[in-house]
C-alpha cells in the first residue's frame, strides 16, 4: 500500500502507522524556535532564566544553566512536535504551511498551560526554589511567548524536511 509522508512523498507501507517521524526537523525547528523566543524574553525578563529555570536544576542564579536548559527543553519539545505530526490522523497538515503554523501555535499554547503552568511550579517547589511560581503559572505574557515559539516552530519545521513541497504550496506552483 502506498501512503504519503509529511511532504506528500509516496512511500510503500503496510500500514498508515509506518509514516516516519521527522526527528531532524523537529529538533532543529524546536531549537530555532527556542532561540527566537529567548531573543524576546532575555531583555525583558532575564531572571526567568537565571533564577527560575536554573533553579529547577539546583543552580539558582546561574544564567548559563538557565539558558542551556531552556534551549534543551525547547529542542526536546520540537522532537515531541515532530512525533505528534507523524500521527497518521494529522500527518497531512504538514502539506500546508499555514496549517503547520497553526499546529505549532496550538502546540505552544499547550506547552504554556501544561509544562509551564503546572509542571514548572511543581518542579520548582519540589527542588526547593527560593521563590517558586504559583500554580497554575499562566500569564498573558507567558502565553504570548509560547505563541511565538509555536509559530516559529510551525514555520521552520516543514522547510527542513522538504522545502520544495512547502514552497510550492505557499507560492501555488
Amino acid at each position: 500500500m502506498a501512503i504519503s509522508d509529511h511532504y506528500g512523498r509516496e512511500i510503500d507501507s503496510e500500514s498508515a502507522f509506518d509514516v516516519p517521524v521527522a526527528w531532524r526537523g523537529g529538533a532543529v525547528s524546536g531549537c530555532v524556535a527556542t532561540l527566537a523566543t529567548m531573543l524576546v524574553i532575555l531583555p525583558i525578563e532575564p531572571e526567568m532564566f537565571s533564577e527560575t529555570i536554573a533553579g529547577m536544576y539546583g543552580l539558582e542564579g546561574v544564567m548559563a544553566v538557565g539558558v542551556l536548559a531552556h534551549v534543551l527543553h525547547g529542542t526536546l519539545f520540537g522532537l515531541l512536535f515532530a512525533g505528534v505530526l507523524s500521527d497518521p490522523g494529522v500527518v497531512g497538515i504538514t502539506n500546508w504551511l499555514w496549517k503547520t503554523v497553526l499546529a505549532g501555535i496550538i502546540f505552544g499554547l499547550s506547552l504554556a498551560v501544561m509544562a509551564t503552568g503546572f509542571v514548572l511550579p511543581a518542579w520548582a517547589q519540589f527542588v526547593g526554589l527560593t521563590d517558586p511560581p504559583t500554580m497554575p503559572y499562566v500569564t498573558s505574557t507567558l502565553l504570548a511567548w509560547h505563541v511565538l515559539y509555536g509559530a516559529v516552530l510551525g514555520v521552520v519545521f516543514p522547510f527542513l524536511e522538504n522545502p520544495d513541497s512547502v514552497l510550492r504550496s505557499v507560492l501555488g506552483w
